[in-house]
């Protein structure tokens, strides 16, 4: 695991495990151009749980394998507009939930989008890197694959 000045060191595409949601590994690309962070997400389907907004919504988390599906609940933290890479803007479900990167669990905000024509199913955004990591853009998976986290 490479850290320098303190900070975990990060390559441009890392594992991560979102357990909150049942997700023990899934490969994730950091992206410091993005603000926010996002999942890809399917079949979205806002419910109410104890008076509070909710979504469940079905995520494939295998590059290039749309069969295996894991289905996921989470409260909705926000609603709003992204604008995304290529300029189109759509509303979007947020919610937050832990992620485990390395040794580290921390939590993240993720909107939920369809990303069924990305390679990564997950994009962790810089808002969710600030203060914890440094990103070396020519390195991959710095972090290893998800380990137990430190509390």
């Amino acid at each position: 695991m490479t850290t320098t000045v303190g900070k975990a060191v990060l390559g441009w595409r890392e594992w991560v495990a979102l357990p909150q949601l049942g997700i023990s590994e899934l490969k994730c690309k950091v992206d410091t151009g993005a603000r926010s962070s996002a999942l890809h997400a399917f079949a979205v389907e806002e419910f109410y749980k104890e008076d509070q907004r909710w979504v469940r919504f079905g995520l494939h988390p295998l590059q290039h394998n749309d069969a295996t599906e894991v289905w996921c609940e989470a409260p909705v933290t926000d609603v709003r507009r992204v604008t995304d890479s290529g300029g189109h803007t759509t509303e979007r479900y947020f919610i937050t939930t832990d992620v485990v990167l390395g040794n580290q669990c921390f939590p993240v905000t993720l909107s939920l989008t369809s990303r069924d024509n990305m390679l990564f199913r997950m994009l962790l955004g810089r808002e969710a890197m600030k203060g914890r990591f440094l990103v070396d853009s020519g390195a991959s998976y710095q972090q290893g694959r998800v380990s137990e986290p430190l509390r």
